[in-house]
């Protein structure tokens, strides 16, 4: 396998886990790039752009990268927060007055943000064109009546975060969630990621599918089966969990143009493994003479725990911040601080402030893990030991 990119002194143990994953899980085509303290110090990319083609991953190949955009979405209302024009412990219908609808009118934006706002599902499904017209989809989350008490629990908003999200960053903005992330952020910081990708912009992406989940013995990583309850809600209809995943029917295809061009910041996203990098490099500082997005209050707010313990929808245990997945201490990244998002079957970004690192993680083939998949898990541990030897 031919890797191209750089890879700064000393980060060659990164280079060489990316090669493994090609060698030995089964990769087909991915990119990964590092930041530390503010400068890239890992940019490579290998494979095909499409999953099932021979057309080579180029320097500027783009994915979609699922969840992985609720991490980068979470940034605007932190922004909003910090800029003054949003309070998190305000009713969501204080800025959206439909949202208190069926029970909802004590539900908090910091509840919104928590996934413990009780609405993961919806009594029916959005067929793909309504899921794409954000009037339409916003107005049906806000009917929506919770399926557990607001603010008592939680569980993961798979993709009605998108709406919720939508709805509340709208209503402050009068912007679309897409074209304020654009305009704050990513234009800003020069950065190849869209939530709503531009017709201009859409040769430049892979075709997403399956890949054989493989996983070399003495890898390290976790070979837990799945509990018997977990299996068992994915494959009832009823469960919360088919529910949560079944609110787009039939489930749309990521490949579409329609489904990459839409405005989910929950789930459509598009990025370049450097982009998720850069983004997440400048929430905890500078990154090449673009000043910071977060101040010190905001990067705290981003990594405390807002949610933590049973997952009302995942049915395994969750910890959350406003918007972000925190991780556990079974997660191979580098500290409890860390704060990011996955995209189930592959792509990663994160941020650890403790160790500056910044990383982002893109892939066009998508195994079945949510979570944890195996391939970020062993990129994120050679980062790991570097960085544990002091480089």
């Amino acid at each position: 396998m031919d890797v191209q990119g750089t890879v700064a002194a000393g980060w060659e143990p990164v280079r060489d886990a990316f090669l493994r994953n090609f060698e030995q899980r089964g990769e087909r085509g991915a990119a990964v790039a590092v930041h530390h303290d503010g400068v890239r110090v890992v940019d490579l990319w290998a494979g095909a752009r499409d999953v099932d083609g021979e057309t080579p991953w180029t320097e500027d190949t783009a994915q979609v990268v699922r969840s992985a955009t609720k991490g980068v979405a979470a940034a605007a209302p932190l922004l909003l927060h910090q800029r003054g024009l949003l309070d998190l412990d305000a009713p969501v219908a204080a800025y959206w007055p439909e949202f208190k609808a069926a029970g909802k009118d004590g539900v908090t934006v910091r509840q919104l943000l928590a996934h413990r706002a009780g609405v993961p599902v919806l009594d029916r499904p959005l067929t793909l064109a309504e899921a794409v017209d954000l009037e339409t989809a916003t107005r049906a989350i806000a009917a929506q009546a919770p399926v557990w008490e607001p603010g008592t629990a939680h569980g993961y908003h798979a993709h009605t975060f998108s709406w919720l999200l939508s709805g509340l960053v709208q209503r402050v903005t009068g912007r679309t969630i897409g074209r304020w992330v654009a305009e704050e952020i990513t234009d800003p910081l020069g950065l190849d990621l869209w939530i709503g990708l531009p017709d201009t912009e859409a040769h430049r992406v892979g075709r997403l599918g399956p890949v054989e989940e493989i996983e070399p013995p003495g890898s390290g990583a976790l070979k837990l089966r799945p509990k018997r309850s977990v299996t068992e809600a994915y494959r009832n209809p009823e469960s919360l969990t088919r529910r949560a995943f079944g609110v787009i029917d039939p489930t749309p295809d990521e490949n579409d143009p329609v489904y990459r061009a839409a405005e989910l910041p929950g789930s459509a996203g598009v990025a370049t493994a450097r982009a998720l990098s850069r983004f997440y490099a400048a929430t905890l500082g500078p990154v090449d003479g673009a000043e910071r997005l977060f101040t010190p209050d905001t990067l705290t707010l981003a990594r405390t725990e807002e949610s933590a313990g049973a997952d009302k929808v995942l049915l395994v245990g969750t910890r959350f911040g406003l918007g972000h997945m925190l991780h556990g201490p079974a997660s191979p990244l580098l500290g409890p601080s860390s704060y990011g998002h996955p995209g189930r079957g592959g792509s990663l970004g994160f941020a650890d402030p403790d160790a500056g690192i910044a990383f982002g993680y893109v892939t066009n083939g998508m195994r079945k893990t949510v979570t944890a998949d195996p391939r970020a898990q062993a990129l994120v541990r050679a980062v790991g030991s570097v960085v544990h030897g002091a480089v």
